[in-house]
């Protein structure tokens, strides 16, 4: 069985857009480390909460690697990435709600390797045995 996705891009994901169908302003607790691009002046104690809404940011793009976007910092446009493993929470200003990781310091930010059917041994697939019948 292949290496499966882990779930924490998702989870940020489907948090993010609940916050927005409740009108609510979703922020990232973010843990900053090397790889994480961010403007260090806002920094507390290794830790920066984003506010993700847009209207606070353009371009917003969470993919399984990382949290990308645009945003102002006093007047200057910062471009901001932040490895999915340095996201530490995904909640609603408001009200708190939402949902926090576990950040594990020293794990570098390595893109998923995925398998696919197609690397699958080639004794397995011919194993796999069509059971549809041609019907004329």
């Amino acid at each position: 069985m292949s290496t499966l996705i882990p779930t924490t891009a998702y989870l940020i994901r489907a948090i993010h857009e609940w916050c927005i169908d409740n009108n609510l302003t979703p922020h990232l607790l973010v843990k900053v480390d090397a790889h994480t691009r961010v403007p260090m002046a806002y920094v507390k104690n290794g830790e920066i909460v984003l506010n993700v809404n847009y209207t606070a940011v353009k371009d917003l793009h969470i993919d399984n690697d990382a949290v990308v976007f645009s945003a102002r910092f006093n007047g200057v446009a910062q471009h901001i990435y932040v490895p999915i493993n340095r996201v530490g929470g995904v909640f609603a200003r408001e009200n708190g709600q939402g949902m926090f990781f576990e950040v594990v310091d020293g794990v570098p930010p390595v893109p998923e390797k995925r398998e696919s059917a197609e690397t699958e041994p080639a004794t397995e697939m011919q194993a796999k045995k069509n059971h549809l019948k041609v019907v004329k």
